[in-house]
């Protein structure tokens, strides 16, 4: 046996080894004590290996989908390892003492899952490749839990939003790759020729034209990715449809630091609650709720596909009666895209189709009141024949089924009566048979007049009488017509021919019947699977509608209002509020200060000032957000908004040590910094807070001021620069495109006012101290650093402090011209040196010279 499971656990490579013995998963060695420390569970031991006891635990196998959903978690793969044959069937072949055949059937990893139990019904559950060839960077993307397969090409410098955006559960990467990957698979697999026969062959087409046109690294990485979903599902590869090709150009490009900064699909501790989804969803189905967080996390560049999605939103939000009847509908329907996907991966059971059954129904009934709409959007138009359709299998599948399938088909009940005769009369067998077994019992009570007589049944005995110890003596006499099976503690079991002959005929009926309801689910599972594209695309166009209603709904107990977009690089919202810090405040009664924000050509870049506290942070963060959401197809928290289109959103609001890499908050925050400054174009949309706190005040307003002035007059992109900087707003009479702002706050009777309201100009100060006095601290402390204060602000005075001189400096542009000018000089002074002819004296003098020039410069 142990020779089996070592094979097997080198066929598992590093998962946890599952290994089924009897009605327990087994594990051994390290894994027994891994998986002892990970689940809690008793750690013992049996027979010897290598001279040592061998460390085992298991699990009960009608309890394995609870610990391999902690065990997923804890960041392990697990294999299973099945019995692949009965030891009966074992020993027919091999004899008395043989081993039965265990097979590893299928690899749990947290990018694979299909089981209910072990998904966010709410989250997609995204498994990853990445695609490399060259310079040629592609990422497949795949829910096997509903069948969604997505392609994206990329370049490298967008290769890290495109996983944010994705937040995967697993990342494959060929072998010796740099990306960031959880697992690493052989590099033959992510060959681009291999891959093409491959999905030539999974979608059964000649050419893979008709998905669209792809590139060899998207080859290679839908290749890699359907690779180790075969190898992960041991040749039972999960449900896949046709892949759709994008571009990480087809949608807002967001980073994972600006992911993270504006908590977008979860806050910065991962928690869903708390996110600007949570503030936004009221879908009311799981596939509505992951379809909104897609949505959210990916907002679109095309700008007629967000005003259909926006059409079909005001649809919802202007006919309350029809919004709340879809919404009570869809409410009722199960996820028929993730029943689907367990039919389709194997692990599917009756309930299964029972939800097909009851989803199709519901969507064509939905689809059935839309139609009688007398002007409907174009989205509406495109989704209404999805809805509707599937009439032959919801017929076939309402006379098969009963009203309720079980969840388990091992103990049959699921098949309706009347859909097959042959089985109607097996059960009638069977029921008829435990008549008269409760017959034949009352008959053995009369005859050996003991009324404690029961005829019970077990797994190893089958139908037996039962009668108690202190009355079994009648019945173990040989003319009694009983003959003696078992003698327990308080019972003694015995058989009877009249009962062996009517539990015979029970028996078999009942396992006629058991294999009649199974023969019947396996054919009802193909036909469903065989019209599974359609079934998954009526799935969709459910979820759309879910999420249009639900966006109506919000936008209505909100107060929102639909955008409106330009053609030029613009952004002006009325009113503006932060949905997550309004449902916040109005939770605790409190009111949102709204604001205006108003970028053009003429104050591209606002510079906002004003104390901590103020709202500067909740000001910038809220603008990003009606961004994401105005490209997402929603309406927006304000009341009006008119926004040219955003291309990349960048978000540089807080930050953190990083110290797993080495990197201080100030160091993250130059390379966050760094970033927009080399990918932000004229489109892009940019948030900025504090730049340069994190290092000493000099060096701090030397980086903040250069960062303006870059953003200015090299991006040129729509900015909100928050600072405490004051000497900053001296950019304001040489930046034609920036404008001064600040968010008021007032002292009243020595106390501190934040106003959160935004107005032109700049702050007159900083109020720190009242800031400090409102956080708690001592007086005496206060008082100490007024004074210092006083002293520091008349040295500033007398010396022009931080800005003395900053007058006189040149722009950026100018700057970094007369910077390129020197360097030209130079370079071109060496170049032209034949150093190989150059005296002593010579090379000295030429020494000098170049040392003039760089002094020059």
């Amino acid at each position: 046996m142990m020779a089996q499971y070592l094979a097997l656990k080198v066929e598992s490579e590093d998962c946890l080894l599952f290994y089924r013995m009897g009605d327990f998963f087994e594990l051994f060695f390290d894994d027994a004590r891994v998986a002892a420390q990970v689940l809690d569970i008793a750690l013992t031991s049996r027979g010897e290996h290598a001279g040592e006891k061998i460390p085992m635990c298991g699990v009960p196998v009608h309890a394995a989908t609870a610990y391999l959903q902690r065990l997923i978690k804890a960041g392990h793969r697990v294999a299973i390892a099945e019995q692949t044959e009965s030891p009966e069937a074992a020993r027919k072949a091999r004899g008395s003492k043989a081993l039965v055949n265990r097979a590893i059937v299928r690899v749990v990893t947290a990018g694979t899952l299909t089981e209910e139990t072990l998904l966010d019904a709410r989250a997609a559950n995204w498994c990853v490749a990445i695609g490399e060839v060259g310079s040629e960077v592609a990422v497949a993307a795949a829910d096997v839990s509903t069948g969604r397969f997505e392609v994206i090409a990329c370049d490298r410098a967008s290769l890290g939003a495109e996983l944010a955006r994705l937040g995967a559960a697993e990342i494959v990467a060929a072998e010796g790759s740099d990306a960031p990957a959880t697992v690493l698979r052989p590099r033959a697999e992510f060959d681009s020729a291999r891959a093409e026969e491959r999905l030539k062959r999974l979608f059964a087409v000649a050419t893979l034209d008709g998905f669209g046109q792809f590139g060899r690294a998207g080859l290679a990485a839908a290749g890699g990715l359907v690779a180790y979903l075969d190898h992960t599902a041991k040749g039972q590869l999960p449900f896949l449809r046709p892949p759709v090709l994008a571009a990480a150009r087809d949608t807002m490009a967001i980073d994972a630091a600006t992911r993270e900064s504006l908590e977008i699909t979860c806050t910065a501790q991962g928690q869903r609650k708390g996110s600007l989804l949570d503030a936004v969803d009221r879908t009311v189905t799981g596939a509505g709720a992951r379809l909104l967080a897609a949505d959210l996390g990916a907002p679109l560049m095309d700008r007629a596909e967000i005003e259909a999605r926006l059409d079909l939103v005001r649809l919802f939000h202007d006919d309350a009666g029809l919004r709340d009847r879809i919404r009570a509908a869809l409410r009722a329907l199960p996820d028929i895209g993730r029943a689907l996907g367990r039919l389709a991966a194997g692990r599917g059971s009756p309930r299964d189709l029972g939800q097909l059954r009851d989803g199709l129904d519901g969507a064509w009934a939905i689809g059935d009141r839309l139609g009688k709409l007398a002007e409907t959007p174009a989205l509406l138009a495109q989704l209404a024949p999805r809805l509707r359709g599937h009439g032959e299998l919801i017929d076939l599948l309402k006379r098969a089924l009963v009203p309720s399938p079980p969840i388990e088909a091992s103990d049959g009940g699921y098949i309706a009566a009347g859909y097959d005769p042959a089985l109607d009369a097996l059960r009638d067998t069977g029921s008829g048979g435990r008549r008269a077994i409760a017959a034949l019992e009352a008959t053995f009570r009369a005859k050996t007049g003991i009324a404690a007589l029961k005829i019970r049944h077990n797994g190893v005995l089958g139908y037996h009488v039962e009668v108690p110890a202190r009355a079994a003596d009648p019945l173990m006499a040989a003319d009694s017509g009983f003959t003696h099976r078992q003698t327990l503690a308080g019972v003694v079991r015995f058989n009877a021919p009249e009962l062996h002959e009517v539990a015979a005929s029970v028996t078999q009926a009942g396992a006629h019947a058991l294999a009649a309801e199974a023969a019947h689910l396996e054919d009802l599972t193909a036909q469903a699977l065989a019209g599974r594209l359609a079934i998954a695309a009526t799935a969709d166009a459910l979820a759309r509608l879910d999420v249009a209603g639900a966006l109506a709904e919000r936008a209505i107990e909100g107060g929102w209002s639909r955008p409106a977009f330009a053609d030029h690089a613009c952004f002006e919202v009325s009113g503006g509020r932060h949905p997550v810090v309004e449902a916040a405040l109005a939770r605790s009664g409190d009111r949102f200060v709204a604001n205006d924000c108003v970028l053009g050509e003429r104050s591209r870049l606002w510079l906002v000032t004003g104390p901590n506290m103020g709202g500067k942070s909740t000001f910038l963060r809220q603008n990003a957000l009606i961004a994401v959401l105005a490209q997402a197809g929603a309406y927006v928290p304000a009341a009006a908004a008119r926004l040219g289109l955003v291309d990349r959103l960048f978000s540089r609001v807080g930050a953190s040590d990083n110290l797993a890499r080495g990197r201080s908050t100030f160091m993250v925050e130059m390379v966050e910094t760094a970033a927009i400054l080399a990918q932000a174009t004229e489109r892009s949309f940019v948030i900025l807070d504090e730049v340069g706190r994190g290092t000493s005040t000099y060096d701090g307003l030397a980086i903040a001021w250069a960062v303006v002035e870059a953003i200015h007059e090299d991006n040129r992109c729509r900015c909100l620069f928050a600072t405490h900087y004051h000497e900053l707003t001296r950019l304001a009479e040489r930046c034609d495109a920036l404008s001064l702002h600040h968010v008021r706050a007032r002292e009243w009777k020595g106390e501190l006012v934040l106003l959160h309201e935004l107005a032109d100009g700049p702050a007159d100060r900083s109020y720190g101290l009242a800031v400090a006095r409102l956080a708690g601290m001592p007086p005496a402390t206060v008082s100490r650093a007024k004074a210092v204060l006083a002293k520091l602000e008349a040295g500033r005075a007398k010396t022009g402090g931080l800005a003395a001189g900053l007058d006189d400096l040149p722009l950026f542009a100018a700057a970094a011209q007369a910077e390129e000018d020197t360097c030209d000089a130079i370079r071109a002074e060496v170049e032209a040196l034949d150093v190989d002819a150059l005296t002593p004296r010579e090379a000295l003098e030429t020494l000098y010279r170049l040392k003039a020039l760089a002094r020059e410069g």
